[in-house]
C-alpha cells in the first residue's frame, strides 16, 4: 500500500525544481519525468536528472535544457498547454489553480488584469514543467494529502524582470499568506520562488501533523550551494497515525443567492472548487418574500479561507460571506491504480474506523473501460472496487 500523505520540509525554501528532485528521490520514475515535456507538447527539451550533494546530504537535482522560447506567456496560453497534456482532470484543475493564483497576484502587484498580465519567470517552460510535473508527480505516487512545515523565505533582495525587489518578492509573499514562514537564514537571498509558493498554496492541506509514520524520505537539491548548510527540500512519504480517521479544524464559508441562473452558479462552484476548496455544495433554500434560492457552502483549510471568501464574492452575486470554524473527522485515504480487464483504473481507497477499506473508482476511468470492453459501468465499478480493497 503506498503511503497516504506527503510532508514538505522547506527548511531551505521551496522551488519547482527542488520539488521535482525530491519526488524523484522518494520514488517517482525518472523516465516518467523525462517524458513529461512531450506530454505537454514542448519539443526539443532535455531533462537532466543527477545525484548531487548539498552540505554532505545526498540529493536529486533536476534541470531542463530548453531551446529559445517566447519571452513569457499569458495565462490563456499556459492553460492551452495544460488542457492538451493528457493529465488527469484533478491534475489539470490544480495546475490551472496554481497558474491562476500566480497571475492574480502578479496582476494585483502590478496594477493590471489577469488577462493582460505577462508571466515572465512563471510563464517560462521550466516553470510550466515544474508546476505540472510536481502536481502530476504527487498524483502518480498516490499521495492523497500534502502537508507543509515552516517555510524559510531567505533574505535580502532579488532581481526579476520588473527590477529589484525585496525577498520574498511581492507576488511570492502574497502566495504565502496563511502559511507558516520564517525569515533567513542571513545571507541566503531568495529561497522561495513564485512557483514553489504556488505549489504550497494548491497542494498543502495545512501544517505538518503532530504524529505520523514515515515510510520514505528524500531530498531535492536547489541550485545554490552554501558551505555550511544544505540547500534542499525534503519530502517525507508517510501514513497518518490513528484508526483510519483524523480530526482537523476547517472553515465553513456560506452565502445565499437568489439571482443567478443554475448554469452560471454551477460554473461558479467549479471555479471555487478549483481555487482550492476542500468541498463545495449547493443547497436549495427559501429566501425572503418566498423566493427560491441556493445556499453555497464551501469547506476550506484555515490557510485558504480568505482567498476562498474572495473567490465566492467574485464568482457569485452574493454581497456577503459568513465564516465558521468547525471540526471535521476525515478518513485516511490513498489513491491506487488497479487493472480491470486489461485496463488501468484509478481508485480512491479510504480506511474505515474499524480498519476495513472501501474503494471508489474514478468515474472517468470506469466510463472509459466500460466503453472499451462493452461491459456495464456497474460491472467495472464493482471489479475495480474489489481489486482495490484487497489487503
Amino acid at each position: 500500500m503506498p503511503p497516504s500523505i506527503a510532508i514538505l520540509h522547506p527548511f531551505s525554501g521551496i522551488s519547482g525544481d527542488m520539488t521535482l528532485g525530491a519526488l524523484i528521490s522518494v520514488g517517482l520514475d525518472p523516465e516518467w519525468l523525462r517524458a513529461l515535456p512531450g506530454r505537454l507538447g514542448l519539443d526539443g527539451i532535455e531533462t537532466d536528472i543527477r545525484d548531487v550533494k548539498r552540505a554532505g546530504i545526498a540529493c536529486t537535482k533536476v534541470d531542463f535544457r530548453i531551446p529559445a522560447q517566447p519571452h513569457g506567456r499569458h495565462l490563456k496560453q499556459i492553460r492551452e498547454i495544460v488542457t492538451k497534456s493528457g493529465a488527469p482532470e484533478r491534475v489539470k484543475e490544480r495546475s490551472d489553480a496554481a497558474f491562476t493564483l500566480i497571475a492574480e497576484q502578479e496582476a494585483a502587484v502590478h496594477g493590471t488584469t489577469v488577462e493582460r498580465v505577462h508571466l515572465h519567470e512563471v510563464g517560462a517552460v521550466d516553470a510550466i514543467l515544474d508546476i505540472v510535473g510536481s502536481i502530476w508527480g504527487m498524483d502518480v505516487l498516490g499521495v492523497s494529502s500534502v502537508f507543509c512545515g515552516a517555510i524559510a523565505t531567505g533574505d535580502g533582495v532579488v532581481t526579476a524582470a520588473h527590477g529589484t525587489m525585496p525577498v520574498p518578492a511581492p507576488a511570492t509573499m502574497k502566495l504565502l499568506e496563511g502559511h507558516l514562514v520564517r525569515t533567513g537564514p542571513i545571507g541566503a537571498g531568495e529561497l522561495v520562488t513564485p512557483t514553489g509558493a504556488a505549489l504550497v498554496r494548491v497542494l498543502s492541506c495545512g501544517p505538518e501533523p503532530e504524529t505520523y509514520v514515515p515510510r520514505k524520505s528524500g531530498f531535492g537539491a536547489g541550485t545554490k550551494e552554501f558551505p555550511d548548510r544544505a540547500n534542499a527540500l525534503r519530502i517525507v512519504l508517510a501514513d497518518l497515525v490513528g484508526s483510519g480517521a483524523r480530526d482537523e479544524e476547517v472553515h465553513l464559508l456560506t452565502c445565499e443567492v437568489d439571482d443567478m441562473s443554475p448554469e452560471y452558479l454551477a460554473v461558479a462552484a467549479d471555479r471555487v472548487r478549483a481555487a482550492g476548496a476542500l468541498d463545495v455544495i449547493l443547497v436549495p433554500v427559501l429566501m425572503k418574500k418566498g423566493r427560491p434560492g441556493t445556499r453555497v457552502e464551501v469547506l476550506s483549510s484555515p490557510g485558504r479561507a480568505e482567498e476562498l471568501e474572495a473567490a465566492l464574492l467574485r464568482e457569485t452575486t452574493s454581497i456577503g460571506v459568513r465564516r465558521t470554524v468547525v471540526r471535521r473527522r476525515a478518513l485516511s485515504r490513498e489513491q491506487k491504480t488497479v487493472t480491470v480487464l486489461g485496463f488501468e483504473v484509478v481508485v480512491k481507497v479510504v480506511e474505515l474506523p474499524d480498519g476495513r477499506r472501501r474503494g471508489k473508482p474514478e468515474f472517468e476511468d470506469v466510463q472509459r473501460v466500460a466503453q472499451a470492453t462493452g461491459r456495464s459501468p456497474r460491472d467495472i465499478f464493482w471489479l475495480a472496487s474489489l481489486e482495490a480493497e484487497r489487503p
